[in-house]
């Protein structure tokens, strides 16, 4: 009887610390990797933010052999868990299930979220692209963890992405709990009002890869998003 409870309180403990590791509308930068760079310069500068306290972290890689996904991956999801930060894969199921991410990213090209959610299992997160509200209804209803909203603004690393306004950004905001996280275009010197009030959280490339000053870039970040 005593073990039972004992296992019971340490099953309690530990469901407690998931909730809290994976707690993403605490988690304000979301940090997406910049295929562009060498490497070991991304390594490096992924390092820096996670130092700086970034606390979620999606590999986004293009062009790249599947075998060298698989490497880079388990690099970056190593040191994520050196921070306890969470690890995201952006696309590829497949590859987030051989180095046990924290989760996948799909776009609307992407596996289906139900497809990739009998793959992964339970408990692992999966974020889903939305750029309107029906496309945010289409992965709530498939169960979508959270949503990458956008663009917002004119992007750095994508092109031919067309800008969200803030009424659909409100409209989406309206019809879920789920955690909203703006993307595109993002810096420190273009989080307003308007978009502090309908989003949780800001998603970001080169705001971070392409600062001279990557720590002074993340404290403005946050600071604009309170």
């Amino acid at each position: 009887m005593v073990k039972k409870e004992k296992n019971k309180f340490y099953d309690l403990i530990e469901n407690h610390k998931n909730k809290d590791e994976f707690d993403l509308k605490s988690k304000k930068i979301y940090l997406i990797t910049d295929y562009r760079l060498d490497f070991d310069i991304l390594v490096e500068k992924v390092r820096i933010a996670l130092e700086c306290g970034i606390k979620i972290v999606q590999y986004r890689a293009k062009e790249k052999s599947t075998k060298d996904m698989c490497a880079e991956a388990r690099v970056l999801k190593q040191l994520c868990h050196e921070y306890n930060a969470i690890f995201i894969v952006n696309d590829r199921v497949d590859i987030a299930l051989v180095v046990d991410a924290h989760g996948v990213h799909l776009g609307r090209e992407d596996m289906k979220i139900s497809e990739a959610k009998k793959i992964l299992g339970e408990g692992k997160i999966i974020g889903a692209t939305a750029h309107n509200e029906k496309e945010a209804l289409e992965a709530i209803s498939e169960g979508a963890t959270y949503l990458g909203v956008g663009a917002l603004y004119k992007s750095k690393s994508k092109s031919n992405t067309v800008n969200l306004s803030i009424k659909t950004l409100q409209k989406i905001k309206k019809i879920t709990d789920n955690p909203i996280f703006g993307i595109g275009g993002i810096t420190e010197n273009n989080i307003n009002s308007s978009l502090r009030e309908n989003i949780d959280g800001v998603a970001v490339i080169s705001a971070i890869f392409q600062t001279n000053n990557i720590k002074n870039t993340i404290k403005e970040i946050n600071e604009n998003l309170k």
